[in-house]
This record gives structure tokens, sequence and C-alpha cells, in this order.
């Protein structure tokens, strides 16, 4: 062979071994990793890679909702007004004393007579007032009106003039002693003499009923027309048309009937025990 030949076949062998390499270099780029046949490129490097998560912004979340405060309870109704302790000590003494009085019905007036509680206006008894040497009129007048005036000569008893500010009424009375005048202001027996009769007093002493009868207890110096008008009403069947009068009025009936005994109708127990839950 000669060397011409021998050049020309070491290139064409060349050549081959080339070819060959280059072909085992574009199989392992372009196939699964197994075979080594060529086959398309993979779609998965034709599409650019996007942001992983771990390097994407993060949305922040929802802010949370404000707490809804409890909804307030109801507030609880107001509990009845009850009868608490009395300013006035007439009135809590007179509150003590009701449950005490005696409640059975209404005796017969008969027999009822002014006479038998002895003298209108007698000095001549137990109480308070009583043998001062002055009747129980004027000691009432004395007590109860304003801006008096006496008769001179009678010991600073009798009453000559004055001003009444009417307890069942309200109104101003000037009282003027003497004939059609005096009978303006009356003396009122808080406890009736004939409800007294009916309700205990006719088994009392004359003595007993007289000092009920003049007793400044029972006293009261009012307007002559609301005096008339009353009679002998008890709590259950009149009242004084001034409202602020009315727990005076039947504290000192229930502290009467006590002191002497006097019994009470259910009616009436009814109507003293309503009063008296409404005073202050």
């Amino acid at each position: 062979m000669t060397s011409r030949t021998t050049r020309a076949a070491l290139a064409t062998v060349a050549g081959v071994l080339v070819l060959a390499g280059i072909g085992r270099c574009a199989g392992s780029e372009g196939g699964d990793g197994a075979g080594g046949t060529i086959g398309p490129p993979s779609t998965s490097a034709l599409v650019p890679a996007g942001p992983t998560s771990s390097s994407s912004p993060l949305t922040p979340p929802p802010p949370a909702p404000e707490p809804v405060p409890p909804a307030e309870p109801a507030p609880a109704p107001a509990p009845e007004p009850e009868a608490g302790p009395s300013a006035d000590p007439q009135v809590a003494a007179a509150r003590a004393a009701l449950p005490r009085l005696e409640v059975k019905g209404r005796a017969p007036k008969t027999g009822y007579d002014r006479d038998l509680f002895g003298q209108a206006w007698s000095d001549d008894v137990s109480v308070e007032f009583g043998r001062n040497g002055c009747d129980t009129r004027n000691d009432i007048l004395r007590r109860d009106l304003q801006e008096i005036t006496l008769k001179p000569g009678t010991r600073d008893c009798v009453v000559l003039s004055g001003v009444l500010y009417g307890p069942y009424t309200g109104d101003r009375i000037e009282f003027v002693r003497g004939q059609g005048t005096s009978s303006l202001v009356q003396i009122d027996h808080v406890v009736a003499l004939a409800d007294a009769w009916q309700k205990g007093a006719q088994q009392m002493t004359a003595e007993r009923r007289r000092d009920l009868a003049n007793d400044p207890l029972n006293l009261q110096a009012v307007a002559g027309w609301v005096n008339q008008q009353k009679g002998a009403g008890d709590t259950a069947t009149w009242l004084p048309p001034r409202r602020e009068s009315r727990c005076g009025y039947v504290s000192r009936q229930v502290l009467v009937k006590e002191r002497y005994g006097l019994w009470v109708t259910p009616a009436e127990r009814d109507a003293m025990d309503r009063i008296l839950a409404g005073c202050g």
C-alpha cells in the first residue's frame, strides 16, 4: 500500500470516529436517560421558569374583625316601693301599733249621747293640759293657732284672735272670738266620739270616756265646715281633703285607738294600712 493510500484510509477512519462522537453527544442531551435515542426537545425546557413559591410575595391576610362586645343585660325591673322607716316618729309609731288593734265589726250606736263623755271641754281630766285652770277648747286654740292674742285677766287662757292654717284643707282662717265667728274654727275629735262609742267606748268608765274626749292627741283645730263634713266618719269613710295631712291624721287615729283600747273594722284597718304604707 502506498503512502498516499494509507493517508486516505486514515482520513476516512478519523471522519467516521468524529461523526460517531457527535451522535453520542446528541443522544445523551435529548434522550430520557435510558435509551439514548434522539427525540424532540422537552417542552419543559421551552417554558421559562417562573418564580418559586418560596420567592413569591405573600398576600397579607385580611384584618381580623373587631370583637363584638357582649350585649348588655336588660335592666332589672325596679322593685315595688315598700314602706320603709318613716322620718315622722308618729307615723312610725302608728305602723307599729296598727297590727295590735283588735279587728271586728261595728257595734250598734244604740244609747250614744255626747253627755256620756262628760261636760264639753272639761278641765277635770287626767291627760295633757288637764287641771291647768283652762278649758280644753282654749288649750287647743293656743296650741294650734298662730299670731294669737289672749284676753286679759284670764291667766293667759282665753284666745281672742289668731290665724289657723287649716291642716285638713290648707286654707288660712282668721279666727275672732265672738258670736257668729268662733264657729269658723272648730275642734275636731280625730276619733269621733260616736265612732268610739261603737268600737269599745260603751264599756269604758265615765272618767275614761272623759279623758278620751279631752285628750290633746285626739283633738285638732280645723275649719268649721270640714269638721261638719266629717261627722263621725272613720278612715274607711272619710279622709281630709288635703292629701298632705292624711298621714298625720290616720297616725293619730291609730294611736288614739291603741291608747284607749278601741277596735277597728276590717275596712277601716285596711284603709289605715294603705294610707300608712304611702307615708314617707
